[in-house]
């Protein structure tokens, strides 16, 4: 790789800033060692950039993102622009839905792999989550999340609000491409979740979904309620391999599925539209409890690192070696308050980051 890629890095608010530099941390390290030339645009957005500019994402920022490589994001919330209940001009949660539509980046891919030195840090029974490895991806820019009408008023019975889900074939079809290919390259294994007793939206996925099932035989397609499959990810996580679904049940699904490593912090995802431009981030919020006390898991940030590098810049080697240097460093004991278990000094952020970078 010879062209300089440049990587807009916008860290957002709360963990999301102390999480960022963590990560790119690794990433410079492991583009020296690989040889892989990259330029960090540093940028605002989230409640930092409503503070300073009065938006939660600025249209010049938009365009850096479409011009870069990739995007390395953090997270964006803070209590001062959060209330679900006041009448603010800009919420920080804009910048990233802004960034999904404006950069058509449909599949939001976040795989949920339970480390062997974390068997025991999950909720559930060892012999539940060893061997956990599945990918879930999720409809990113469509459904409850962008349909319109969405509004609250008053009507002449009172206070009301309306969302609207809507899904059209090529949508779902887009989405389903992703999923498929992906089961071609791991276990072969597909299912796909929906509501279709109850939802139209999920009726006409569920259609779509077997009528792509056509083109890949080799695949084994399964279909499952969104309310069994959240019951059967606890009871036998193992079973899955790639998992498709539209964007709520998406959104809710993967927040159930970190618990079986251990903790919300060890998750990255990758938001990936029809190139290879992607935005990369961990999945979990800002926590804003926990921000400025230098105590955050760093791993999910991390992690997105080597997501970046192999699906947006190609570098599989340099992916492979963060990942082994995580895993390396669970190996050894080491955990970060959310991961400790009584007994076990927790390490806090930089502590954590640097027995990552030695091991890389």
């Amino acid at each position: 790789m010879s062209r300089t890629q440049q990587i807009v890095v916008l860290p957002g608010d709360g963990i999301g800033v102390e999480v960022t530099a963590a990560a790119v941390q690794v990433l410079e390290a492991v583009a020296r060692t690989h040889q892989i030339p990259i330029e960090l645009i540093p940028d605002v957005v989230g409640g930092a950039a409503i503070d300073a500019y009065g938006v939660a994402i600025r249209p010049e920022t938009v365009q850096r993102c479409k011009r870069a490589a990739a995007i390395l994001f953090g997270a964006v919330g803070d209590p001062r622009w959060d209330d679900a209940n006041a009448l603010a001009k800009a919420r920080p949660g804009e910048a990233i839905l802004g960034l999904r539509k404006a950069l058509s980046l449909y599949a939001n891919l976040r795989p949920v792999r339970v480390d062997p030195a974390l068997v025991d840090s999950s909720t559930l029974r060892p012999e539940v989550v060893t061997g956990v490895d599945l990918i879930v991806v999720r409809e990113l820019t469509g459904g409850l999340y962008f349909s319109r009408p969405k509004r609250r008023y008053t009507s002449a019975r009172g206070e009301a609000a309306v969302d609207t889900m809507r899904y059209s074939a090529a949508e779902i079809e887009r989405i389903a491409e992703r999923a498929f290919a992906l089961a071609m390259t791991r276990r072969r294994k597909l299912c796909s979740v929906d509501k279709a007793n109850v939802l139209e939206t999920s009726r006409l996925w569920r259609d779509v979904v077997n009528r792509m099932a056509l083109r890949y035989p080799q695949v084994r397609v399964t279909h499952m309620l969104v309310d069994a499959f959240a019951m059967a990810l606890i009871r036998r996580p193992a079973e899955f391999d790639v998992i498709v679904t539209e964007n709520l049940f998406g959104d809710v699904l993967t927040d159930e599925a970190s618990m079986l490593v251990g903790s919300l912090g060890m998750l990255p995802s990758a938001s990936l539209g029809a190139g290879t431009l992607g935005l990369y981030e961990p999945i979990h919020g800002s926590a804003p409890d926990i921000a400025g006390r230098g105590i955050a898991n760093p791993i999910g940030a991390i992690l997105s690192v080597a997501l970046l590098l192999r699906w947006s810049l190609d570098a599989e080697a340099a992916a492979g070696t963060i990942e082994r240097a995580v895993s390396k460093a669970l190996a050894d004991g080491l955990r970060t308050a959310d991961l400790a278990r009584p007994g076990i000094q927790a390490l806090n952020t930089s502590a954590m980051t640097q027995a990552i970078l030695e091991r890389l």
